[in-house]
């Protein structure tokens, strides 16, 4: 993703020159994802019901809102209240299906096709399903269906796909059941001001606000649990191939941390080389520090004699509206399915 942020985020000449070339393609991508989606309300095109209720949990922007984490929160509640959840998503290789791996009694599967992930779900024990990154994905009945919209994303570019990051404009939050906006770096003023945007597109009472902060550190290694004052007044090298850098390196700094970032494009796949990067930029500094989702795919690469990474762990936590998401998780909860067509 780091050549498409250097197309999207660029404020050279070139970069705007490359955005103007591309508006062709972005309207006609925004007129296929409106034709789609009335395809889907008229029912031209199937949407499939599963046998167990289903909550789906997606953006409107490609990458950095919270999607995943939110995923993960929302399997941890069914978990804890003896509800058996599977997480679905399409799957990227070793990243965010190993992070939803490393929650507890929480089953994953990953296949590009949701319908067919949900029934293996279902055969396996799940008695929820909850998909991760599904808000476009109409060809399934969701029993519960959020949209994420991270403040830090409406900073960005308006364009749609290929010129800009987004991939629905904002008429598409009808769609949604419940809205959660999620601030890293943003302040809860400027949280509250897009919530009450959202509140004029699809109501009141559908919304809900969530920080997304660092709550400590793990060693990669030893799994020993470290709190969030181990990076204050420290060197500390970040690295990460997520969707927003930025507001990692951020949230860092606000720990006191002297922080310099390395990014690679969401969903990096690390090799070798990357690791002796980091171990050369480990010499310099008190502590390398990757995001949970970095780590599953480092873990295998890390050498038993090199200097322990630190894991950031990413903790939710709800600012308005905690008790919205309850009572919507809860309704799911209850809802039965007899007939296992359609």
């Amino acid at each position: 993703m780091r050549p498409a942020r250097g197309l999207w985020y660029g404020t050279s000449a070139g970069a705007r020159l490359a955005r103007g070339t591309l508006w062709g393609p972005s309207m006609a991508y925004g007129l296929a994802t409106r034709i789609r989606a009335g395809a889907y309300r008229a029912g031209l095109f199937a949407t499939h019901r599963v046998e167990r209720p289903v909550v789906a949990v997606g953006n409107l922007s490609v990458g950095g809102t919270g999607k995943t984490p939110l995923a993960t929160w929302i399997a941890s509640w069914y978990a804890e209240r003896g509800v058996k959840p599977a997480v679905v998503l399409r799957g990227y290789g070793q990243d965010e299906g190993e992070v939803h791996r490393a929650t507890p009694d929480v089953l994953v599967i990953e296949d590009p096709d949701r319908v067919r992930g949900a029934r293996r779900a279902i055969r396996n024990g799940a008695q929820v399903i909850v998909l991760d990154d599904a808000f476009q994905r109409l060809d399934i009945h969701r029993d519960l269906n959020i949209a994420v919209i991270g403040v830090e994303s409406l900073g960005e570019p308006a364009d749609l796909l290929p010129a800009g990051p987004w991939r629905e404009g904002w008429r598409a939050l009808r769609r949604a059941d419940v809205a959660v906006v999620t601030r890293r770096r943003a302040t809860r003023l400027a949280a509250e001001s897009v919530a009450r945007q959202i509140t004029c597109t699809i109501g009141s009472n559908r919304v809900a606000m969530a920080y997304l902060g660092i709550s400590g550190f793990v060693r990669l290694r030893s799994g020993e649990a470290l709190g969030r004052d181990e990076v204050r007044g420290r060197r500390v090298f970040a690295a990460c191939g997520i969707g927003d850098p930025d507001s990692f390196a951020a949230q860092l700094r606000e720990l006191g941390a002297l922080v310099r970032l390395r990014a690679w494009r969401d969903h990096h796949h690390y090799r070798l080389g990357d690791v002796r990067a980091l171990l050369s930029a480990g010499r310099a500094v008190d502590y390398v520090v990757v995001t949970a989702k970095d780590a599953v795919k480092l873990r295998h690469l890390w050498p038993a004699d090199g200097p322990e990474l630190l894991v950031a762990e990413l903790t939710l936590g709800w600012e308005s509206g905690g008790d919205l998401i309850d009572e919507a998780l809860s309704n799911v909860a209850t809802t039965t399915y007899s007939d296992t067509q359609g």
